[in-house]
């Protein structure tokens, strides 16, 4: 079957993204890690479907697969290009769009100067529910990995992050401890892994190794993580500049426990094409 697809991305964390409004398909996983395979398929960090909802109070519903085939729970530089997406494929003319993801509403407004802004819901800290194996919740836990004891803050931002602060995030070792973190067993369903060097109170940079996906360019959810890990730990002000390989985040957190993580940037459509699956 030939369907049509979108390549795009927010900050350099690239996605593939189809409209399943207008078609109708289905997709294996060993599909999604053909399409995702940059030689063979079209490449990319992550695959967007965007899907009528089952909610009828939604305007849509929105899924996401990492490269690996795995299905995940949130996406905060995809959810930006989904607006985008959807706006410019005529499938709705609002500003503020509504979505059902595997984790509950996601609500995203696309700004006059083309910025989006992406309501990513209150961070989730009780590690029962991140989920993280630990005693008691704290802002800062331990943890052995590699022969070494690392020093980590937990958190989901609809899907499980942890965040490291380091001294310096180019020399960090991202390539070593992100997968051995990534699928620690203290991580029940894996998790992605931040690397945060604070340079103020207002600015941070960022590496992220994302589950399923190795070390993106940007990761939406990394950043708001980060945020609030630096927030728990008195190291950052509610508004914060994150600086990732393939660009800068607006991130704001209040610091209350009820209180929306707010994340805003730019998301840009690279080419149309069509394939058959």
């Amino acid at each position: 079957m030939l369907v049509r697809f979108t390549k795009m991305h927010g900050l350099g964390n690239d996605f593939m993204v189809i409209d399943l409004v207008t078609q109708r398909i289905n997709l294996s996983e060993d599909k999604v890690r053909q399409l995702a395979d940059r030689h063979l398929g079209i490449g990319f960090d992550q695959l967007l479907l965007v899907e009528p909802p089952t909610n009828p109070e939604m305007d849509f519903r929105y899924r996401i697969y990492n490269a690996d085939g795995s299905e995940v729970e949130h996406c905060g530089n995809g959810a930006r290009c989904f607006a985008r997406f959807v706006r410019d494929k005529q499938l709705t003319t609002k500003d503020v769009i509504t979505v059902e993801t595997a984790k509950g509403k996601a609500v995203l407004t696309i700004h006059p100067d083309d910025r989006i802004e992406v309501d990513m819901g209150a961070p989730v800290l009780l590690p029962s529910a991140i989920p993280f194996i630990a005693e008691e919740q704290a802002a800062v836990y331990p943890l052995e990995v590699d022969n070494q004891i690392v020093h980590l803050s937990a958190i989901s931002m609809g899907n499980p992050h942890a965040v490291l602060v380091v001294d310096n995030v180019d020399q960090a070792a991202v390539e070593t401890l992100g997968p051995a973190l990534e699928s620690h067993s203290r991580f029940p369903a894996k998790a992605n892994i931040g690397f945060m060097q604070i340079i103020s109170p207002n600015a941070v940079k960022l590496r992220v190794y994302e589950r399923g996906a190795g070390e993106t360019m940007a990761c939406g959810t990394g950043a708001c993580a980060a945020v609030v890990a630096g927030r728990l730990r008195g190291l950052l002000d509610e508004n914060v500049k994150v600086y990732l390989p393939g660009g800068a985040l607006q991130i704001i957190w209040k610091g209350g426990t009820d209180d929306s993580v707010m994340m805003t940037g730019p998301a840009t459509t690279v080419f149309e094409g069509q394939v058959f699956i």
